[in-house]
């Protein structure tokens, strides 16, 4: 069982651990990835194979000494890439197989998702799966003729052993150099067809959704919620178009869907009961046992999931969640200038989830006989254990039947279980914690951005909107080469060109952030980025955004990305991020491009509906009405601060939201929707609708009846 491309599976042989420390001082080899600072190049820095990072030093001297390239692809929080490095990697007469026959390459797929976008369909075309670590072999020029994932140090699991792979390869590379170029011409061809888009010639119509919504249903999963079988990734993006969908048509059983999934997943072991945040992926199809690793992609698409699902159904146990995950990002994710790291890995001190688990004794010697069999009973702690003989931590039962059970009321439970959680989060917390990779990346902040954005309007939390303002300036100010956006930043250094999510899920991020804070420059930051998104990856041609800039290297293909995997494809974000800017701006040229990308989506949305959740929410979207709310007032005082709570306490999916409390004239400028407004004496409302407004709302009771409508 190797990864999927939706998500980072861990089965068999391929992809999720890391060591506790990135690199062993002591050693005897070092090689020129030592001057990298990514933690998962560093980490491969005193090898004994010869690694080079991917640039023109390493292609140049493959040209130049006529050598076939290794190229391994990996990244901090793959298991399967540690255990391959362990078995092959360190080991010197392997070493010095890859050493003599190959010109080494080492790349961290986070930090060049367009590498690893290439090459991993080169793999799957070539062996039907796909996963990490990839081992890939090319030509000088860059062209893959062979390739795969793990591969064991010698013969075993039905595969060849690493050595007899080298040898084999270097072989035919020498002896075989027809076959060779042809396989590396045939498979050129074939990833040059990857990612082209006929564009629909049918109109854009609401039975796209409905449609979508039929065949997404039939495969839920009504006992334990999600969708499929084991292994189960969270399907946020899915969920999100569900409540798009219960929106439009008032649809209970999407609304039950969503809410069902939420309430398994929260209860689950995939959930961390005591710290917040969610691992990456259950590998079984009730949520009990996660891949322990968190990634700050995943806790940025479910804490905006469940801050929407709390909108509608505002109820305590889903705003808990949201919260959590938040304040769990605040607390082990949030560097001091203000960036989000990447990961924070399954394993400590050599065992994965071992910082997770409990044994009943522990729990018992920890709260007590009382409180720490009430604890045990709702957290299903056994002495037998469910994981490696001991616990996870999950709900199995409601709380009113626990309390019941042991005799006491509700009230008294509640409490009780709280303190219980926090005691354990304080002992766990002197526990070795899982490595994190520190790495700041672009497009995942600007995923984490919009979230405490929207968080700190829905759950009135100013400190939220502090941790906004602080990431929105440190990616502003560090991620920055003139106009354009740079990928990753660690230890004070950004670079690597950044790529279309990248612009994308930044500019998506400052919109939310200028909606919550109504302060006028993160609006025009977001513009600014949108120009030169388009500048540096709209397809003049075809329509459609490019994967890389116009100013990247020259890579052996230049693709486009439209589904959705472990995140938002970065045409979904951008023709999202359009569509509010022109609801916000006024320019049709946005929408025109938006529109051109939804008809390059809409073919496969209709046979795929499921990768298509984030493009599926945008195309709701488009063909809605979006409500447009100003809210004005000579500052943001408490009429304002009312009438904002208003609409940010009401779900409104297809909605842009225009705030002025301070430089009247040059915000109505930027936002139509603000001319003519600006002058109020007090906090007012506007609501707009297909260019129709409706009487100015100077209370919050007017307002709801206004959304209402």
């Amino acid at each position: 069982m190797y990864a999927a491309r939706s998500g980072f599976l861990c089965g068999a042989r391929s992809c999720v651990q890391i060591r506790n420390s990135w690199v062993d001082p002591v050693t005897e080899h070092t090689n020129f990835l030592i001057n990298e600072t990514s933690p998962y190049l560093l980490q491969h820095a005193h090898n004994p194979v010869d690694w080079y990072p991917w640039g023109e030093t390493a292609l140049q001297k493959a040209r130049a000494e006529g050598k076939p390239i290794l190229l391994s692809i990996g990244y901090s929080a793959c298991h399967w890439c540690h255990v391959m490095e362990r078995e092959s990697f360190e080991n010197e007469e392997t070493a010095k197989l890859m050493n003599e026959n190959f010109i080494n390459i080492k790349v961290d797929r986070e930090e060049r998702p367009d590498l690893d976008q290439i090459y991993m369909n080169a793999v799957q075309m070539m062996t039907g799966h796909g996963g990490w670590p990839m081992t890939m072999f090319l030509t000088p020029e860059g062209v893959p003729f062979y390739g795969g994932t793990y591969f064991p140090p010698e013969d075993r699991y039905n595969m060849a052993g690493f050595p007899r792979v080298l040898l084999s390869v270097a072989e035919a590379y020498r002896s075989q150099a027809d076959q060779v170029v042809h396989t590396a011409g045939t498979m050129l061809g074939e990833l040059r067809r990857v990612g082209l888009a006929d564009e629909s010639r049918e109109m854009l119509t609401t039975e796209i959704l409905d449609g979508a919504w039929r065949r997404i249903e039939r495969n839920c999963d009504r006992a334990h919620g999600g969708f499929g079988g084991a292994p189960k990734f969270p399907p946020a993006m899915t969920l999100e178009f569900l409540l798009h969908h219960h929106y439009r048509t008032r649809s209970t059983e999407a609304l039950e869907i969503v809410e069902h999934t939420c309430r398994k997943m929260a209860a689950g072991g995939i959930y961390d009961q005591l710290g917040g945040g969610f691992h990456r992926y259950s590998v079984d199809a009730h949520w009990l046992v996660p891949h322990f690793e968190k990634m700050l992609y995943d806790n940025a698409l479910l804490s905006r999931l469940y801050l929407h699902l709390y909108q509608v159904a505002r109820d305590e146990p889903t705003r808990r969640v949201a919260e959590e995950t938040l304040d769990y990002v605040v607390r082990e994710m949030t560097d001091r200038a203000g960036g989000f790291y990447s990961t924070q890995d399954a394993d400590s001190e050599g065992h994965e989830g071992k910082f997770f688990v409990w044994s009943q004794e522990e729990v018992l010697a920890a709260l007590g006989e009382v409180n720490g069999k009430i604890f045990c009973d709702y957290f299903d702690v056994s002495e037998s254990g469910n994981f490696e003989g001991r616990n996870i931590l999950h709900v199995t039962d409601v709380a009113e039947t626990v309390a019941a059970r042991h005799g006491i009321s509700l009230e008294q439970f509640v409490p009780r279980v709280q303190e219980s959680r926090q005691r354990l989060f304080e002992i766990r917390e002197q526990r070795i914690k899982p490595a994190r990779d520190e790495k700041v990346l672009t497009a995942w902040n600007g995923l984490m951005l919009a979230s405490f954005a929207e968080g700190s309007a829905i759950l009135e939390r100013p400190d939220y909107l502090e941790v906004a303002r602080a990431n929105a300036d440190f990616l502003l100010t560090n991620m920055r080469d003139g106009d354009l956006l740079l990928r990753t930043y660690k230890d004070g250094e950004a670079k690597l060109n950044a790529y279309l999510e990248d612009y994308a899920c930044l500019a998506d991020g400052l919109i939310s952030l200028y909606e919550a804070a109504g302060e006028l420059k993160w609006l025009e930051a977001a513009v600014k980025i949108t120009e030169t998104m388009i500048d540096q990856f709209w397809d003049e041609q075809d329509g459609g955004f490019f994967f890389t800039g116009k100013d990247h290297e020259q890579l052996i293909v230049r693709t486009k990305d439209y589904l959705d995997n472990a995140t938002p494809s970065g045409n979904s974000v951008a023709m999202q991020v359009l569509l509010r800017l022109s609801a916000l701006t006024g320019k049709d040229d946005y929408r025109r491009r938006a529109t051109a990308v939804l008809r390059l989506m809409a073919n496969q949305i209709q046979r795929y509906p499921s990768a298509f959740g984030w493009g599926l929410c945008g195309l709701d979207f488009y063909l809605s009405t979006p409500k447009e709310i100003a809210v004005v007032a000579p500052g943001r005082d408490e009429t304002a601060r009312a009438l904002l709570r208003v609409v940010w306490q009401t779900y409104l999916p297809n909605r842009i939201i225009a705030c002025c409390f301070a430089e009247h004239e040059r915000a109505a400028q930027a936002i139509p929707l603000l001319r003519g407004r600006t002058d109020a004496a007090a906090g007012t409302a506007f609501v707009c609708e297909a260019n129709t407004c409706q009487l100015p709302a100077s209370t919050p009771a007017a307002l709801i009846e206004q959304l209402s409508a």
